[in-house]
């Protein structure tokens, strides 16, 4: 049974998730699904890269991955249908699918939307589930749309560097508000370079070792490690980090919302510095 994960931002609230499946079922029902999260943050573009990423590595070659996320931030003709390292991913033209990737697609073709059909999830996904359906028989990407297609291209959210320093951004909050930032491992000890180091958030906060497991430390003590996706993560031994230390994952499109909140004294934090000396 060929394996398709399942990523979106409609939540668990009402029948979506499972009219997806549904749809998805009637075209083509070998297909074995499997949810990856429904949960993403609206608009949230560095949070679905981190997330979406992250699941798709650790999937075997030849899965497919419908990634239904902010499907109306762009009026488009098209859907994009991409093959990359042996996977296949349905996804809309809103940039994230380089974030993704972390760079271009090895293959990418525009899956036209007909002028007729009404603009929704539902009909998106039978879009996407034919799509799979016909490459599942052994037709090829190219078959199934145009490979003359410019396509929305955005960077994946990188950390700043300096020569003693190294910036991140705060890009998920877990499910025990463990805060990961977009810092990895090797980024870190690249530019570490042996030196020692102060991990310094909330303007005073200071780890200055990296834990290998969160009892390294004793309970509602913070620490620091590389999570299993090699991400740098803040955390509170069985606290939660991101609510003590105000800490806020980062979105573009939140500004508006962060200059709000700290007019009303609600001060949020989304970013986290590594100095060197």
């Amino acid at each position: 049974m060929p394996l398709l994960t399942l990523t979106s931002d409609i939540g668990l609230q009402d029948f979506m998730p499972a009219a997806i499946k549904g749809q998805i079922m009637q075209i083509d029902s070998s297909f074995n699904i499997i949810d990856v999260t429904h949960l993403l943050s609206p608009f949230n573009y560095p949070q679905a890269a981190y997330v979406c990423h992250n699941a798709i590595t650790n999937f075997p070659s030849g899965t497919f991955h419908l990634i239904m996320i902010n499907l109306f931030d762009e009026k488009s003709n098209h859907l994009l249908l991409v093959q990359h390292n042996g996977h296949y991913i349905g996804c809309a033209d809103n940039g994230l699918i380089t974030m993704i990737l972390g760079e271009e697609p090895q293959k990418i073709v525009a899956i036209p939307i007909e002028n007729s059909l009404p603009k929704n999830v539902l009909n998106f996904t039978k879009i996407f589930a034919a799509a799979f359906a016909k490459i599942n028989t052994g037709i090829a990407l190219e078959q199934l749309g145009s490979n003359n297609v410019t396509y929305k291209i955005q960077n994946t959210l990188r950390p700043m560097l300096g020569n003693n320093w190294i910036e991140g951004q705060i890009i998920f909050i877990d499910n025990f508000e463990n805060v990961i930032i977009n810092i990895t491992k090797k980024d870190f000890e690249t530019h570490r370079n042996g030196r020692k180091f102060s991990i310094v958030f909330k303007r005073d906060e200071i780890i200055e070792k990296i834990s290998e497991t969160y009892s390294d430390v004793s309970e509602g003590e913070k620490l620091a490690l590389f999570n299993s996706a090699g991400y740098l993560e803040i955390a509170i031994n069985k606290g939660n980090a991101a609510g003590l230390f105000g800490l806020q994952s980062y979105a573009e499109k939140q500004q508006k919302v962060m200059q709000v909140q700290f007019a009303n004294n609600n001060i949020f934090y989304q970013t986290v510095k590594v100095f060197f000396e």
